[in-house]
């Protein structure tokens, strides 16, 4: 068995920190370690800033969605926004890159999910927005499910 949850909310700066402890409250039921539950909340601070900055230009009337399914100690976790989308995903995955050097971002968002997921899937389509999904085991997860 599965457990799911899904909330949706205005792409604000500010709402980063609602999208990380919401996440982290959720997954703390499959009993994460410490480090296990920063990764988490870190990765969540990367994509939903992502969507505000990169996705809608730090215009606040637009949405951002976040899944989270926990299934056998595996956390998967999905951020999408439906904005401006990125043009090169190859590109944006690369360390140091930003679209935004005028507002000294490091562009090191992707190379810091990828460091702390298993697996992270960038989907996104000019004009439409960006899908990341990611994923990661647990090590020492309780299997709370049956």
């Amino acid at each position: 068995m599965k457990n799911e949850m899904f909330i949706e909310f205005s792409s604000v700066s500010q709402n980063e920190s609602f999208a990380r402890v919401t996440v982290a409250a959720f997954v703390t039921q499959l009993d994460p370690t410490m480090d296990e539950l920063t990764e988490i909340k870190t990765v969540v601070s990367e994509a939903v800033t992502n969507a505000v900055i990169h996705g809608y230009n730090n215009e606040p009337d637009h949405k951002i969605e976040i899944s989270c399914i926990l299934y056998e100690g595996e956390i998967e976790l999905t951020i999408k926004d439906y904005g401006i989308g990125i043009k090169d995903i190859n590109e944006a995955r690369q360390p140091l890159f930003t679209s935004k050097p005028d507002l000294e971002r490091s562009g090191m968002g992707f190379t810091i999910i990828e460091n702390f997921m298993d697996s992270v899937e960038v989907i996104s389509k000019p004009d439409e927005g960006t899908v990341v999904r990611m994923k990661k085991q647990l090590t020492n997860s309780k299997t709370v499910y049956n």
